[in-house]
C-alpha cells in the first residue's frame, strides 16, 4: 500500500479542522489565506468572532513536537499574515480575534487555543 503524501496528510489535517468549524456553527470565511509572509490554514467566523486556525497534522500530537512544528517564529508569521488579512479584508475589523491551533493525528482531533497574542 502507498503511503500518503505529507501534503495529502496536511490536507485531510486540514479538512477534519474544518469540519469541526462548521459543525460548531463557523463559517469558513478561507483556506490556506496565503500571502509572501506566510500562510493561515483556516479563517472561520462565528457571529462577530474571527478565527486564524493553524493545523499541525502530526503522527504522535505530543506536546514537544507541537512546540518544535510552531516555534515563536512561525508564531510571529501568523499573526502578521492575520494582520495583512485585516487589512485587506476591513469588513472584520470590528470582530473580535482569536488564534486556535488544531492538532490532528488522524484518529483524533485537539482544539488549543494559542497562548499569543497579536503584538
Amino acid at each position: 500500500m502507498r503511503s500518503k503524501s505529507t501534503r495529502q496528510v496536511g490536507d485531510e489535517g486540514e479538512e477534519k479542522a474544518s469540519l469541526w468549524l462548521k459543525n460548531n456553527g463557523y463559517e469558513i470565511v478561507a483556506r490556506n489565506w496565503r500571502t509572501r509572509r506566510g500562510e493561515i490554514d483556516i479563517i472561520a467566523e462565528k457571529g462577530k468572532l474571527l478565527v486564524f486556525a493553524e493545523v499541525k497534522t502530526l503522527p504522535s500530537g505530543d506536546l514537544e513536537t507541537l512546540s518544535h512544528e510552531l516555534d515563536e517564529r512561525k508564531q510571529k508569521r501568523i499573526v502578521e499574515t492575520a494582520k495583512l488579512f485585516l487589512l485587506n479584508h476591513r469588513e472584520y475589523s470590528n470582530d473580535t480575534i482569536r488564534f486556535d491551533v488544531f492538532v490532528v493525528n488522524m484518529r483524533m482531533l485537539t482544539l488549543l487555543q494559542l497562548p499569543f497574542l497579536p503584538a
